[in-house]
Protein backbone atom coordinates (compact mmCIF):
# COMPACT_ATOMS: atom_id res chain seq x y z
CA UNK A 1 0.00 0.00 0.00
CA UNK A 2 1.39 3.36 -1.05
CA UNK A 3 -0.04 6.45 0.58
CA UNK A 4 -0.74 9.20 -1.98
CA UNK A 5 -2.42 12.61 -2.17
CA UNK A 6 -5.73 13.47 -3.83
CA UNK A 7 -3.92 15.00 -6.79
CA UNK A 8 -1.76 11.92 -7.23
CA UNK A 9 -4.85 9.72 -7.08
CA UNK A 10 -6.56 11.87 -9.73
CA UNK A 11 -3.53 11.59 -12.02
CA UNK A 12 -3.44 7.83 -11.52
CA UNK A 13 -7.13 7.41 -12.28
CA UNK A 14 -7.01 9.61 -15.36
CA UNK A 15 -4.88 6.93 -17.00
CA UNK A 16 -7.50 4.19 -16.71
CA UNK A 17 -8.75 2.39 -19.84
CA UNK A 18 -11.81 3.74 -21.61
CA UNK A 19 -15.06 3.41 -19.62
CA UNK A 20 -13.61 1.39 -16.73
CA UNK A 21 -15.81 -0.54 -14.32
CA UNK A 22 -15.40 0.79 -10.78
CA UNK A 23 -16.65 -1.26 -7.82
CA UNK A 24 -17.14 0.66 -4.57
CA UNK A 25 -18.35 -0.17 -1.11
CA UNK A 26 -22.09 0.35 -0.83
CA UNK A 27 -24.62 0.73 1.96
CA UNK A 28 -23.22 3.21 4.51
CA UNK A 29 -19.54 2.56 3.82
CA UNK A 30 -19.20 4.30 0.46
CA UNK A 31 -15.76 5.98 0.11
CA UNK A 32 -17.32 9.29 -0.87
CA UNK A 33 -14.15 11.39 -0.88
CA UNK A 34 -12.24 8.95 -3.10
CA UNK A 35 -15.28 8.62 -5.35
CA UNK A 36 -15.43 12.40 -5.79
CA UNK A 37 -11.76 12.40 -6.83
CA UNK A 38 -12.45 9.62 -9.32
CA UNK A 39 -15.55 11.33 -10.70
CA UNK A 40 -13.58 14.52 -11.38
CA UNK A 41 -10.73 12.63 -13.04
CA UNK A 42 -12.58 10.13 -15.23
CA UNK A 43 -15.02 11.37 -17.87
CA UNK A 44 -16.86 8.09 -18.45
CA UNK A 45 -17.06 5.02 -16.24
CA UNK A 46 -19.35 2.28 -14.96
CA UNK A 47 -20.06 2.42 -11.23
CA UNK A 48 -21.02 -0.80 -9.43
CA UNK A 49 -22.35 -0.72 -5.86
CA UNK A 50 -24.84 -2.58 -3.66
CA UNK A 51 -27.68 -0.66 -1.99
CA UNK A 52 -26.08 2.68 -2.83
CA UNK A 53 -27.29 5.59 -0.74
CA UNK A 54 -28.05 9.12 -1.92
CA UNK A 55 -25.25 11.28 -3.26
CA UNK A 56 -23.78 9.18 -6.05
CA UNK A 57 -22.53 11.03 -9.16
CA UNK A 58 -25.48 11.97 -11.37
CA UNK A 59 -24.22 13.09 -14.76
CA UNK A 60 -23.74 12.03 -18.34
CA UNK A 61 -20.90 9.56 -18.68
CA UNK A 62 -21.65 7.61 -15.48
CA UNK A 63 -23.48 4.31 -15.93
CA UNK A 64 -24.76 2.76 -12.69
CA UNK A 65 -24.69 -1.01 -12.23
CA UNK A 66 -26.12 -3.11 -9.41
CA UNK A 67 -27.93 -6.32 -8.46
CA UNK A 68 -29.59 -4.46 -5.55
CA UNK A 69 -30.95 -0.94 -6.08
CA UNK A 70 -30.63 1.53 -3.22
CA UNK A 71 -31.98 5.08 -2.99
CA UNK A 72 -28.85 6.45 -4.67
CA UNK A 73 -29.67 4.55 -7.88
CA UNK A 74 -33.45 4.18 -7.68
CA UNK A 75 -35.26 5.78 -10.61
CA UNK A 76 -32.06 6.79 -12.42
CA UNK A 77 -32.08 6.58 -16.22
CA UNK A 78 -28.49 5.36 -16.55
CA UNK A 79 -29.07 2.21 -14.48
CA UNK A 80 -28.24 -1.36 -15.42
CA UNK A 81 -29.95 -3.79 -13.05
CA UNK A 82 -28.56 -7.34 -12.91
CA UNK A 83 -31.01 -9.80 -11.29
CA UNK A 84 -28.90 -11.92 -8.97
CA UNK A 85 -29.19 -13.39 -5.51
CA UNK A 86 -26.61 -11.90 -3.17
CA UNK A 87 -24.68 -15.13 -2.65
CA UNK A 88 -23.90 -15.24 -6.38
CA UNK A 89 -22.77 -11.62 -6.84
CA UNK A 90 -19.10 -12.63 -6.31
CA UNK A 91 -19.44 -14.98 -9.29
CA UNK A 92 -21.05 -12.17 -11.28
CA UNK A 93 -17.99 -9.97 -10.70
CA UNK A 94 -15.56 -12.74 -11.52
CA UNK A 95 -17.26 -14.02 -14.66
CA UNK A 96 -19.52 -11.38 -16.22
CA UNK A 97 -18.71 -7.94 -14.76
CA UNK A 98 -14.96 -7.87 -14.13
CA UNK A 99 -13.85 -4.67 -12.39
CA UNK A 100 -10.97 -2.44 -13.44
CA UNK A 101 -10.82 -0.58 -10.12
CA UNK A 102 -12.06 -1.34 -6.62
CA UNK A 103 -12.35 1.54 -4.15
CA UNK A 104 -13.19 0.80 -0.52
CA UNK A 105 -13.28 2.59 2.79
CA UNK A 106 -11.23 0.92 5.53
CA UNK A 107 -9.88 1.46 9.01
CA UNK A 108 -6.39 2.85 9.46
CA UNK A 109 -3.56 0.28 9.43
CA UNK A 110 -2.82 -1.84 12.49
CA UNK A 111 -0.06 -4.46 12.61
CA UNK A 112 0.20 -4.55 8.84
CA UNK A 113 -3.54 -4.93 8.29
CA UNK A 114 -6.63 -2.81 7.75
CA UNK A 115 -10.27 -3.73 8.30
CA UNK A 116 -13.17 -3.32 5.91
CA UNK A 117 -15.16 -2.47 9.03
CA UNK A 118 -18.91 -2.28 8.56
CA UNK A 119 -18.94 -3.42 4.91
CA UNK A 120 -17.35 -6.75 3.96
CA UNK A 121 -20.12 -8.07 1.72
CA UNK A 122 -18.88 -8.68 -1.85
CA UNK A 123 -15.76 -6.52 -1.49
CA UNK A 124 -13.19 -9.32 -0.90
CA UNK A 125 -14.48 -11.05 -4.04
CA UNK A 126 -14.29 -7.79 -5.99
CA UNK A 127 -10.69 -7.26 -4.85
CA UNK A 128 -9.76 -10.79 -5.89
CA UNK A 129 -11.43 -10.29 -9.27
CA UNK A 130 -9.66 -7.01 -9.99
CA UNK A 131 -6.30 -8.38 -8.85
CA UNK A 132 -6.77 -11.35 -11.15
CA UNK A 133 -6.84 -9.01 -14.14
CA UNK A 134 -4.17 -6.56 -13.03
CA UNK A 135 -6.49 -3.74 -11.97
CA UNK A 136 -6.22 -1.27 -9.11
CA UNK A 137 -7.28 -1.57 -5.48
CA UNK A 138 -7.58 1.74 -3.64
CA UNK A 139 -8.34 2.32 0.04
CA UNK A 140 -9.78 5.39 1.69
CA UNK A 141 -8.29 5.13 5.17
CA UNK A 142 -10.67 6.50 7.80
CA UNK A 143 -9.84 6.39 11.53
CA UNK A 144 -13.61 6.50 12.20
CA UNK A 145 -14.13 3.12 10.51
CA UNK A 146 -14.44 0.37 13.16
CA UNK A 147 -11.81 -2.33 13.12
CA UNK A 148 -13.87 -5.51 12.79
CA UNK A 149 -12.64 -9.09 12.55
CA UNK A 150 -13.22 -12.12 10.35
CA UNK A 151 -12.95 -11.61 6.60
CA UNK A 152 -12.91 -7.86 7.19
CA UNK A 153 -9.21 -8.03 8.07
CA UNK A 154 -6.93 -7.65 5.06
CA UNK A 155 -3.18 -7.21 4.69
CA UNK A 156 -2.10 -3.75 3.58
CA UNK A 157 -0.27 -5.44 0.70
CA UNK A 158 -3.67 -6.23 -0.86
CA UNK A 159 -4.08 -2.52 -1.65
CA UNK A 160 -2.12 -0.63 -4.29
CA UNK A 161 -2.76 2.92 -3.11
CA UNK A 162 -4.45 4.72 -0.23
CA UNK A 163 -5.56 8.20 0.71
CA UNK A 164 -6.23 9.40 4.25
CA UNK A 165 -9.65 10.92 4.92
CA UNK A 166 -11.17 11.32 8.37
CA UNK A 167 -14.92 11.77 8.18
CA UNK A 168 -17.93 10.49 10.15
CA UNK A 169 -19.55 7.33 8.86
CA UNK A 170 -23.04 7.78 7.47
CA UNK A 171 -25.90 6.99 9.82
CA UNK A 172 -29.33 5.86 8.53
CA UNK A 173 -32.39 7.88 9.46
CA UNK A 174 -34.17 6.31 12.45
CA UNK A 175 -37.35 4.40 11.70
CA UNK A 176 -39.70 4.50 14.66
CA UNK A 177 -42.09 1.59 14.98
CA UNK A 178 -45.75 2.54 14.54
CA UNK A 179 -48.73 0.62 15.89
CA UNK A 180 -48.91 -1.67 12.86
CA UNK A 181 -45.22 -2.51 13.06
CA UNK A 182 -45.44 -3.29 16.76
CA UNK A 183 -48.36 -5.67 16.22
CA UNK A 184 -46.46 -7.44 13.42
CA UNK A 185 -43.35 -7.51 15.61
CA UNK A 186 -45.21 -9.23 18.43
CA UNK A 187 -46.72 -11.79 16.03
CA UNK A 188 -43.35 -12.62 14.49
CA UNK A 189 -41.64 -12.81 17.90
CA UNK A 190 -44.17 -15.43 18.99
CA UNK A 191 -42.78 -17.67 16.22
CA UNK A 192 -39.19 -17.41 17.48
CA UNK A 193 -38.18 -20.12 20.00
CA UNK A 194 -35.60 -19.77 22.75
CA UNK A 195 -32.08 -20.36 21.43
CA UNK A 196 -33.01 -19.54 17.82
CA UNK A 197 -30.58 -18.02 15.33
CA UNK A 198 -31.85 -14.82 13.73
CA UNK A 199 -31.60 -13.34 10.25
CA UNK A 200 -33.34 -10.04 9.70
CA UNK A 201 -32.66 -6.62 8.31
CA UNK A 202 -33.41 -3.05 9.22
CA UNK A 203 -36.69 -1.16 9.26
CA UNK A 204 -39.74 -0.58 11.42
CA UNK A 205 -40.88 -4.22 11.42
CA UNK A 206 -37.47 -5.85 12.11
CA UNK A 207 -36.85 -3.27 14.83
CA UNK A 208 -40.21 -4.10 16.40
CA UNK A 209 -39.40 -7.83 16.26
CA UNK A 210 -36.05 -7.32 17.95
CA UNK A 211 -37.63 -5.18 20.63
CA UNK A 212 -40.19 -7.91 21.33
CA UNK A 213 -37.39 -10.50 21.58
CA UNK A 214 -35.52 -8.74 24.39
CA UNK A 215 -36.89 -11.12 27.06
CA UNK A 216 -35.65 -14.19 25.13
CA UNK A 217 -32.39 -15.93 26.05
CA UNK A 218 -29.73 -17.83 24.13
CA UNK A 219 -30.39 -16.19 20.76
CA UNK A 220 -27.80 -16.13 18.00
CA UNK A 221 -27.37 -13.92 14.94
CA UNK A 222 -26.36 -15.23 11.51
CA UNK A 223 -27.45 -12.61 9.02
CA UNK A 224 -26.32 -10.77 5.94
CA UNK A 225 -26.60 -7.55 7.97
CA UNK A 226 -27.64 -6.11 11.31
CA UNK A 227 -28.16 -2.76 13.00
CA UNK A 228 -28.79 -1.29 16.45
CA UNK A 229 -31.56 -3.77 17.24
CA UNK A 230 -28.94 -6.49 17.68
CA UNK A 231 -27.01 -4.24 20.06
CA UNK A 232 -30.21 -3.81 22.09
CA UNK A 233 -30.50 -7.61 22.34
CA UNK A 234 -26.91 -7.78 23.54
CA UNK A 235 -27.60 -5.19 26.23
CA UNK A 236 -30.73 -7.05 27.31
CA UNK A 237 -28.82 -10.32 27.73
CA UNK A 238 -30.86 -12.02 25.02
CA UNK A 239 -27.87 -13.18 22.95
CA UNK A 240 -25.85 -16.30 23.62
CA UNK A 241 -22.49 -14.96 24.90
CA UNK A 242 -20.65 -18.00 23.53
CA UNK A 243 -21.83 -17.49 19.93
CA UNK A 244 -20.37 -14.65 17.83
CA UNK A 245 -22.69 -12.22 16.08
CA UNK A 246 -22.05 -13.08 12.43
CA UNK A 247 -22.92 -10.93 9.42
CA UNK A 248 -21.51 -9.50 6.21
CA UNK A 249 -22.27 -5.81 6.73
CA UNK A 250 -23.77 -3.50 9.34
CA UNK A 251 -24.91 0.07 9.72
CA UNK A 252 -26.57 2.14 12.39
CA UNK A 253 -25.81 4.77 15.01
CA UNK A 254 -22.46 6.02 16.29
CA UNK A 255 -23.06 3.85 19.37
CA UNK A 256 -23.25 0.75 17.18
CA UNK A 257 -20.01 1.69 15.40
CA UNK A 258 -18.25 2.18 18.72
CA UNK A 259 -19.49 -1.23 19.90
CA UNK A 260 -18.19 -2.87 16.74
CA UNK A 261 -14.69 -1.43 17.02
CA UNK A 262 -12.18 -4.13 18.07
CA UNK A 263 -15.03 -6.29 19.35
CA UNK A 264 -14.31 -10.02 19.09
CA UNK A 265 -18.01 -10.73 19.77
CA UNK A 266 -18.66 -9.74 16.16
CA UNK A 267 -17.43 -11.63 13.12
CA UNK A 268 -17.82 -10.04 9.68
CA UNK A 269 -17.67 -12.57 6.85
CA UNK A 270 -17.77 -12.35 3.08
CA UNK A 271 -21.08 -12.87 1.32
CA UNK A 272 -20.17 -16.30 -0.04
CA UNK A 273 -20.16 -17.56 3.56
CA UNK A 274 -23.01 -15.72 5.26
CA UNK A 275 -25.44 -16.20 2.36
CA UNK A 276 -24.59 -19.73 1.29
CA UNK A 277 -27.90 -21.61 1.69
CA UNK A 278 -26.00 -24.79 2.59
CA UNK A 279 -24.12 -23.01 5.39
CA UNK A 280 -27.30 -21.30 6.58
CA UNK A 281 -29.08 -24.67 6.70
CA UNK A 282 -26.49 -26.00 9.17
CA UNK A 283 -27.52 -23.36 11.72
CA UNK A 284 -30.16 -24.93 14.02
CA UNK A 285 -33.48 -23.09 14.37
CA UNK A 286 -32.54 -20.45 11.81
CA UNK A 287 -35.40 -17.94 11.77
CA UNK A 288 -35.31 -15.87 8.59
CA UNK A 289 -37.41 -12.71 8.57
CA UNK A 290 -37.86 -10.77 5.35
CA UNK A 291 -40.34 -8.29 3.97
CA UNK A 292 -42.01 -7.85 0.60
CA UNK A 293 -43.82 -5.28 -1.49
CA UNK A 294 -46.54 -7.80 -2.33
CA UNK A 295 -47.60 -11.33 -1.54
CA UNK A 296 -50.17 -13.24 -3.55
CA UNK A 297 -52.63 -16.09 -3.18
CA UNK A 298 -49.98 -18.53 -4.42
CA UNK A 299 -47.89 -17.57 -1.34
CA UNK A 300 -45.31 -15.88 -3.55
CA UNK A 301 -43.47 -12.71 -2.51
CA UNK A 302 -42.38 -9.83 -4.72
CA UNK A 303 -39.73 -7.71 -3.04
CA UNK A 304 -38.09 -6.13 -6.07
CA UNK A 305 -40.46 -4.29 -8.46
CA UNK A 306 -43.27 -1.75 -8.19
CA UNK A 307 -45.51 -1.15 -11.24
CA UNK A 308 -42.90 -2.83 -13.42
CA UNK A 309 -40.06 -0.58 -12.24
CA UNK A 310 -37.15 -2.02 -10.28
CA UNK A 311 -37.23 -0.92 -6.64
CA UNK A 312 -34.56 -3.05 -4.97
CA UNK A 313 -33.70 -6.61 -6.02
CA UNK A 314 -33.44 -10.17 -4.76
CA UNK A 315 -30.81 -9.34 -2.15
CA UNK A 316 -30.27 -12.17 0.28
CA UNK A 317 -33.94 -13.05 0.70
CA UNK A 318 -33.81 -16.05 -1.61
CA UNK A 319 -30.64 -17.36 0.03
CA UNK A 320 -32.04 -17.18 3.55
CA UNK A 321 -35.52 -18.48 2.74
CA UNK A 322 -34.02 -21.63 1.23
CA UNK A 323 -31.44 -21.98 4.00
CA UNK A 324 -34.00 -21.51 6.79
CA UNK A 325 -36.36 -24.12 5.33
CA UNK A 326 -33.53 -26.68 5.41
CA UNK A 327 -32.37 -25.66 8.91
CA UNK A 328 -33.39 -28.10 11.69
CA UNK A 329 -36.32 -26.31 13.32
CA UNK A 330 -35.85 -23.33 11.01
CA UNK A 331 -38.59 -21.05 9.76
CA UNK A 332 -38.81 -18.64 6.83
CA UNK A 333 -41.13 -15.73 7.59
CA UNK A 334 -42.40 -12.94 5.35
CA UNK A 335 -43.77 -9.98 7.30
CA UNK A 336 -45.51 -6.93 5.83
CA UNK A 337 -48.39 -4.54 6.58
CA UNK A 338 -51.65 -5.61 4.97
CA UNK A 339 -52.12 -2.20 3.37
CA UNK A 340 -49.70 0.29 1.78
CA UNK A 341 -50.79 3.63 3.26
CA UNK A 342 -48.87 5.78 0.74
CA UNK A 343 -50.10 3.94 -2.34
CA UNK A 344 -53.44 3.21 -0.66
CA UNK A 345 -53.50 -0.36 -2.01
CA UNK A 346 -53.57 -3.85 -0.58
CA UNK A 347 -50.26 -5.63 0.00
CA UNK A 348 -52.00 -8.91 -0.76
CA UNK A 349 -52.85 -9.33 -4.44
CA UNK A 350 -54.29 -12.23 -6.47
CA UNK A 351 -51.00 -12.66 -8.33
CA UNK A 352 -47.81 -10.65 -7.85
CA UNK A 353 -47.26 -8.01 -10.53
CA UNK A 354 -43.49 -8.38 -10.62
CA UNK A 355 -41.03 -11.25 -10.64
CA UNK A 356 -41.18 -13.64 -7.70
CA UNK A 357 -38.42 -12.99 -5.16
CA UNK A 358 -39.18 -15.96 -2.93
CA UNK A 359 -41.83 -18.60 -2.30
CA UNK A 360 -42.64 -21.63 -0.13
CA UNK A 361 -42.31 -19.78 3.17
CA UNK A 362 -43.18 -21.10 6.62
CA UNK A 363 -45.41 -18.17 7.57
CA UNK A 364 -46.70 -14.90 6.15
CA UNK A 365 -47.49 -12.32 8.82
CA UNK A 366 -49.30 -8.99 8.81
CA UNK A 367 -50.97 -6.94 11.53
CA UNK A 368 -54.17 -8.85 10.68
CA UNK A 369 -52.76 -12.25 11.64
CA UNK A 370 -50.49 -15.14 10.67
CA UNK A 371 -50.95 -17.53 7.75
CA UNK A 372 -49.26 -20.89 8.14
CA UNK A 373 -47.93 -21.79 4.70
CA UNK A 374 -45.55 -24.73 4.99
CA UNK A 375 -47.27 -28.11 5.08
CA UNK A 376 -50.65 -26.88 3.84
CA UNK A 377 -52.19 -27.50 0.43
CA UNK A 378 -52.42 -24.57 -1.96
CA UNK A 379 -56.14 -23.97 -1.36
CA UNK A 380 -55.64 -23.78 2.41
CA UNK A 381 -52.68 -21.46 1.94
CA UNK A 382 -54.74 -19.09 -0.19
CA UNK A 383 -57.65 -19.17 2.27
CA UNK A 384 -55.36 -18.34 5.20
CA UNK A 385 -53.71 -15.50 3.29
CA UNK A 386 -57.10 -13.94 2.57
CA UNK A 387 -58.54 -14.50 6.05
CA UNK A 388 -55.46 -13.82 8.20
CA UNK A 389 -53.06 -11.60 6.23
CA UNK A 390 -55.13 -9.42 3.90
CA UNK A 391 -56.78 -6.20 5.00
CA UNK A 392 -60.57 -6.60 5.52
CA UNK A 393 -61.21 -4.01 2.81
CA UNK A 394 -59.47 -6.24 0.24
CA UNK A 395 -60.85 -9.63 1.16
CA UNK A 396 -64.02 -9.73 -0.96
CA UNK A 397 -62.14 -8.82 -4.15
CA UNK A 398 -59.39 -11.31 -3.30
CA UNK A 399 -61.93 -14.10 -2.82
CA UNK A 400 -63.54 -13.29 -6.17
CA UNK A 401 -60.16 -13.14 -7.96
CA UNK A 402 -59.00 -16.27 -6.16
CA UNK A 403 -61.96 -18.27 -7.39
CA UNK A 404 -61.18 -17.16 -10.94
CA UNK A 405 -57.65 -18.51 -10.39
CA UNK A 406 -59.05 -21.90 -9.31
CA UNK A 407 -59.00 -21.58 -5.53
CA UNK A 408 -62.21 -22.74 -3.79
CA UNK A 409 -62.26 -19.75 -1.43
CA UNK A 410 -65.04 -19.39 1.10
Amino acid sequence: MRLISDSQLAALLSGLPESPRVVIGGNYATPRHALAVLDAAVAEYRLFALNAQAGLPDRAGVVLETPFVGPGMRGRQALRYFPCRLSLVPHLLKESLPPDVVVVQTSTPMDGTVSLGIEVNILPAAIEAVRGRGGLVIAQLNPRMPYTYGDAVMAVDEFDYAIEVEEPLAVPAPRAADGVSRVIGDRVASLVPEGATLQLGIGAVPNAVLDALRPRRGLGVWSEMFSDGVLSLEKAGALNPDTPVTASFAFGTEELYEWLNSNHRVRMLRTEKTNDPGVIARRPQLISLNSALQVDLFAQANASRVHGVIYSGFGGQTDFVVGALHSPGGRAIIALPSWHPKADVSSVVPRVAGPVTSFQHSFIVSEQGTAAIWGHDSATQAQQIVDRVAHPAARDELRKAGRALGFPLG
